[in-house]
């Protein structure tokens, strides 16, 4: 079995300041996407229960490839680089045309992970719009997986009211959420194999696409600052009462 995991670098959110017109970061504090984090441990997870092999890809500037290094480190066996120099981080249609793309270019992928969204767009979109372009079953927000083998994989999709049970044909494409597993750390051997390991390079020409962004951005505003709460005085029996009067003047009730 070969696991893909696609991994996404982003900014450290703590580190995101407004600058007045835009968001602002320094590339010092770029590090994988938090959520894909658990997507990396799921597969290897499984590979240390089924064997097999993983490669992590990434779409992205130069400076991305250090998201590589670091799944690398954490002990993915390969790794896959998509570089574009003019990448849009706010197009997740045209980003999972590309990837899916360089996973049609990788032989023998059975599965594809990825977090269930990334932090800075919060799309949610590129899973599913992968397993759209590969023509693979999707499962999305799986928080357990229950069975897998060379055919078939048995996952527990998140709703609202619990999980719902599903069973996909192999090859497809999983989003996971954080209840899925605990991300490991990388271990001091892992980081000095992460830095020999030769990492695959793709072009966009490469893969006979380019990367005309589907998304405009016509401007950028902060939050509007919360108005301030307000305290209700009195015995329960006249707060309720206030209360119902406040929500219904909102028109929350």
């Amino acid at each position: 079995m070969k696991i893909a995991v696609l991994v996404k670098q982003t900014p450290q959110l703590s580190e995101v300041a407004w600058g007045g017109d835009s968001l602002k970061w320094s590339d010092d504090v770029l590090a994988v996407n938090p959520f894909d984090e658990y997507a990396v441990e799921e597969a290897l997870r499984i590979k240390e229960k089924t064997g097999g092999t993983t490669v992590a890809i990434t779409y992205g500037p130069a400076a991305a490839v250090q998201a590589l290094r670091d799944v690398l480190a954490l002990g993915i066996d390969e790794a896959v680089h998509i570089e574009a120099d003019n990448y849009s981080a706010i197009d997740p249609q045209n980003a999972a045309m590309i990837l899916a793309a360089a996973i049609r270019k990788i032989p023998d992928i059975n599965l594809v992970l990825t977090g269930k969204q990334a932090c800075d767009d919060d799309s949610t979109m590129v899973a599913s719009s992968v397993a759209a372009y590969l023509d693979w079953p999707q499962i999305g927000f799986v928080k357990q997986i229950d069975q897998i083998d060379d055919s078939k994989i048995v996952a527990r999709r998140t709703t609202d009211l619990g999980y719902d049970l599903i069973e996909a044909h192999l090859p497809a494409v999983c989003s996971v959420v954080k209840e899925i597993n605990e991300p490991r750390l990388p271990s001091l051997k892992g980081k000095m194999r992460a830095k020999k390991v030769e990492i695959t390079k793709f072009s966009l020409p490469d893969l006979g696409l380019t990367s005309d962004s589907l998304i405009q951005v016509k401007g950028l505003n902060p939050p509007r600052a919360r108005p301030q709460g307000e305290i209700l005085q009195g015995e329960p029996e006249q707060v309720i009462g206030m209360l119902i009067d406040k929500l219904k003047a909102d028109q929350l009730l």
